[in-house]
């Protein structure tokens, strides 16, 4: 079939939602995925909020229901100041249930669910479907397409098509996407975007990550930390690119997949002077960590090395160093969670409520990137492990900045120097 230009088969509603598939010989969401047999629907019914809707055998995770909840939330609060329903792209939309809660619950005028694996379509419309497909003055509302996610993405741009909210819930660290989505969204419109790939995160694949978002990344301890500065890094060269500046509104860590999700804010203008993009290094040795600019790059060095390089050093970047959320935007959040009944329900285990207090105390301009994990403190200190909820306490006595990390349980965000935290941990020994 000779492949189809975007604008030929939408309709003016936007578009008709019978699209075929442009290439019917392969996957366009991964070249290397064959196209799988049409998705059958099951009895089975899966419930999200209260709102119903089937999985078949499509890829689904139920583990990823808070990171929904978020993006739900934050569409409310966005479209608050729109003069009516945000427009949301939901570009790789797998069974559809992000599209449905767009629908119901964060009352989208218009949403575009796309997913390039043509065969979860009868799947996407029985779901959709619990929604009507056109508002009382014949407005469509929603619309299914199959399609390669950086062509609807591309195209809706070039016919200035423009949303609201992007959100792409992609695999692995493939950045394409994020200048597509930047260039589909409407001046001061959200952009969710998605990184699974721990190994990067990690340090595992420095070369990786530098191709795909241009930061050479080394191990550190806060690995899940640098994953979404990984990815904060990455989307600010894009827009930068492009002309425009970036805001992380919250960062999200799942420890399932690993999964890094960042809600962006994405403006029309310059790039800020002081602008938080450097690079980060980690001593092996006393366990502490510096911030450098790119002007003092080459003067990387530390305390515990008499000022001198040290081979324990490692440096990565470069990637934001700056907050990984706005205080006011999770406040918010956290008010409409409590008035919709959701802040003091738990969903697989994890409590909305405990986990935006946690965002919002990270959101301290006072706490610097990364986080220390107090089994590193007690094996540096040769003693137990100090509870987690003590050490706070105890950090803050002493005049420092202290949180908890939403991203490991184990762990305090804080201002303190590795060397201090070992000496107030066997302080708190002594004292017991």
């Amino acid at each position: 079939m000779a492949s189809l230009s975007l604008h030929q088969t939408l309709s003016s509603l936007p578009l008709t939602p019978q699209l075929p598939n442009p290439n019917p010989n392969s996957n366009p969401r991964s070249r290397s995925v064959p196209l799988r047999k049409t998705l059958t629907l099951s009895n089975a019914k899966e419930s999200e909020r209260g709102i119903e809707f089937e999985t078949g055998d499509s890829f689904f995770r139920r583990e990823s229901a808070i990171g929904r909840d978020l993006g739900i939330l934050a569409a409310v609060i966005h479209g608050r100041n729109l003069s009516r329903g945000p427009r949301v792209l939901d570009a790789m939309c797998g069974c559809g249930v992000r599209a449905l809660r767009y629908l119901s619950q964060a009352g989208a005028g218009f949403v575009w669910a796309n997913d390039a694996y043509d065969g979860s379509r009868g799947l996407i419309l029985s779901n959709l479907g619990s929604e009507p497909r056109f508002s009382p003055d014949g407005e469509r509302r929603w619309v299914v397409t199959h399609l390669d996610a950086n062509r609807v993405l591309f195209e809706s741009y070039l016919q200035r098509n423009f949303f609201d909210l992007v959100d792409v819930d992609s695999f692995g660290s493939d950045s394409s996407f994020l200048r597509s989505s930047m260039m589909a969204l409407k001046k001061g419109g959200l952009l969710y975007a998605t990184s699974t790939d721990g190994y990067s995160s990690g340090g595992h694949r420095p070369q990786h990550s530098l191709a795909s978002y241009g930061a050479y990344v080394r191990p550190m301890p806060y690995a899940n930390e640098v994953g979404l500065r990984l990815l904060i890094g990455g989307a600010l060269r894009e827009a930068s690119a492009l002309g425009f500046h970036i805001s992380p509104l919250f960062s999200y860590y799942s420890y399932h997949g690993p999964v890094f999700r960042v809600m962006f804010k994405v403006d029309h203008g310059m790039l800020h002077e002081n602008l938080h993009y450097g690079f980060i290094s980690y001593c092996h040795q006393c366990g502490n960590s510096q911030a450098f600019t790119w002007e003092k790059l080459g003067q990387i060095c530390c305390p515990c090395n008499n000022g001198g390089v040290s081979r324990s050093v490692v440096v990565s970047g470069p990637l934001w160093t700056g907050p990984l959320h706005n205080a006011d935007y999770l406040n918010e959040m956290l008010k409409l969670a409590e008035e919709w009944g959701w802040a003091y329900t738990k969903q697989n285990g994890i409590d909305l409520q405990k986990l935006l207090n946690q965002m919002i105390d990270e959101s301290n301009p006072l706490l610097p990137f990364g986080y220390i994990k107090l089994d590193e403190v007690a094996s540096r200190a040769k003693i137990n492990s100090p509870p987690v909820s003590t050490m706070i306490n105890a950090l803050q006595k002493e005049g420092y900045a202290a949180t908890r990390s939403h991203i490991a349980p184990n762990a305090i965000k804080t201002n303190c120097p590795m060397g201090s935290c070992i000496q107030i941990a066997k302080e708190l020994r002594h004292a017991n």
